[in-house]
């Protein structure tokens, strides 16, 4: 009349693992579920019932208490549906409570019978990794990247049942040899002239500086973001199977073999916040800033974005985190990654003022758009003009995507053996001991700070990226003038339409 099955439930971008207490007696026939369930899981009963019918079990016209036990959250999601019929089949004595044990249950049911996969497999397994899993025949692919005990891959409820009962053998698991998939990134070769905005770009890429690029149309501001992938290290092992976790989380394809390229995310700019952020009423799902983790969020034509969605970014980029408060829940999900911008000066996208056609209110407007403190955010600041006739029409090429990839990497690796992190991570109580500065370069960044130039975050940040550039030109100790004041230049002042270095 009893049964617990183990099963999962979806929260942000991580499992969690609950147990599906199914209890059948006499009383009334109702079918209930507790343990705050969402409205996906409550909607079960339905689904459940038409499973079980039309793959000939009978329905127990008895009172049915379905109860999910684990966490003090709001849980559920259709992925429990085999739970709770191999829960009832159990409670009733169809299936013997032995078969189950030790084995959790994670897909949704088909009114047919059939068992489909969920968004979230992968993180869903990875919480009863210590299990046997039973999950639907297509997604035994994406369960296997959670390496749990066993996959069992079944298609049917009926299926399901004559293998717990041994009247059948369980199905065999076809996997899918992985694919070897070549990344076809644009190489930084093709970018024509720009030397400051490619010098950005590979100080960007080697300590993770946030850059927000400051040019009219057709200057290569899209075009600098898109070969920032092919600059940035391999991810790691750890790295790649978060990034596996926060794609499937999102619904997304997941191969069966780790991805080690960054991700690239180029939101449109007409996204919401719940979008950027991540959120939602009924299920907290990953947004584009926890999609870009690891990577690039790329987020072109930035005046375009709403203010809000904009200053919502604030706190993730400090925090390198994004916390989603709801009535039922409290989520953490992942926000490390590196974030380009590129926005005209202005309107109608004119650097130059005298040849500019938008009066002062509306220059003034579309700047009332970036706040200050999410400007400060931007580590790089970088104006950028068209290239000129000679530049684009000429033969001559600039450095190539695997040149600069080598430099970075090897600033990769001096910054993680000097203070176990990159660049920009740097604590304000370490930047004495990892980025000294010679008294030139200590008086000019005060003389910065007394005339207002710089904010106390600002001051921080040069100092961090004086750090990158030094260690890209093998100066590993104290830092010079020299690169501070490089570092100064790469934080160009936005102000009505014009860019003041």
């Amino acid at each position: 009349m009893f049964a617990a099955i183990t099963s999962a439930t979806l929260t942000g971008t991580s499992g969690s693992r609950i147990v599906v207490e199914s209890h059948v007696g006499p009383g009334i026939p109702a079918f209930t579920v507790v343990g705050l369930p969402d409205e996906g899981c409550r909607e079960s009963r339905d689904r459940v019932r038409a499973a079980m019918l039309s793959s000939g079990l009978e329905w127990p016209n008895r009172r049915i208490t379905i109860n999910l036990a684990g966490a003090g959250e709001r849980r559920g999601g259709a992925g429990l549906d085999v739970a709770i019929a191999v829960g009832l089949l159990v409670a009733t004595g169809v299936i013997p409570a032995e078969a189950a044990h030790n084995v959790a249950f994670i897909a949704e049911l088909g009114l047919d019978g059939s068992l489909r996969t969920t968004p979230g497999i992968a993180p869903l397994v990875a919480a009863v990794a210590d299990h046997d899993v039973v999950v639907a025949a297509t997604a035994v692919n994406e369960a296997l990247l959670a390496r749990p005990l066993r996959v069992r891959a079944v298609s049917s409820l009926s299926e399901l049942v004559a293998a717990l009962c041994a009247d059948a053998p369980w199905p065999n698991v076809d996997v899918e040899i992985p694919r070897v998939v070549v990344d076809d990134v644009p190489n930084l070769s093709d970018v024509r002239g720009q030397p400051l905005a490619r010098l950005a770009l590979e100080v960007s890429a080697a300590g993770l500086h946030h850059m927000l690029m400051i040019g009219p149309p057709g200057a290569g501001k899209s075009m600098l973001a898109k070969r920032l992938p092919g600059l940035l290290p391999r991810l790691t092992h750890d790295e790649a199977f978060q990034v596996a976790m926060i794609r499937s989380a999102a619904g997304m394809t997941v191969q069966t073999e780790l991805a080690t390229s960054p991700p690239y995310r180029a939101p449109h700019h007409s996204i919401s916040m719940v979008g950027m952020v991540g959120g939602g009423s009924a299920h907290v799902r990953p947004g584009e800033i926890t999609l870009a983790s690891h990577g690039v969020l790329f987020l072109d034509e930035m005046g375009e974005f709403a203010p809000s969605v904009l200053d919502a970014l604030r706190q993730p980029l400090e925090e390198r985190t994004v916390h989603i408060a709801r009535a039922h829940s409290r989520v953490e999900m992942p926000a490390n990654c590196l974030l380009i911008a590129a926005t005209n000066p202005c309107p109608c996208g004119v650097a130059v003022r005298a040849n500019c056609e938008c009066a002062p209110v509306a220059r003034q407007r579309y700047l009332r758009r970036f706040s200050g403190p999410l400007l400060d955010r931007f580590d790089l600041r970088v104006h950028l003009s068209r290239p000129s006739t000679h530049e684009l029409t000429g033969d001559e090429k600039g450095e190539c995507s695997e040149v600069v990839a080598e430099r970075v990497a090897t600033v990769h690796d001096i910054s993680h053996a000097r203070q176990g992190c990159v660049n920009s991570a740097i604590t304000g109580d370490m930047l004495d001991d990892v980025a000294p500065l010679d008294d030139d370069a200590l008086m000019f960044l005060r003389h910065q700070l007394d005339n207002g130039t710089l904010t106390g975050r600002g001051y921080h940040r040069v100092r961090r990226v004086a750090r990158t550039l030094a260690d890209l030109n093998g100066e590993t100790g104290v830092i010079s003038h020299q690169w501070v004041s490089v570092a100064l230049h790469l934080r160009a002042r936005l102000e009505t339409g014009v860019v003041h270095h």
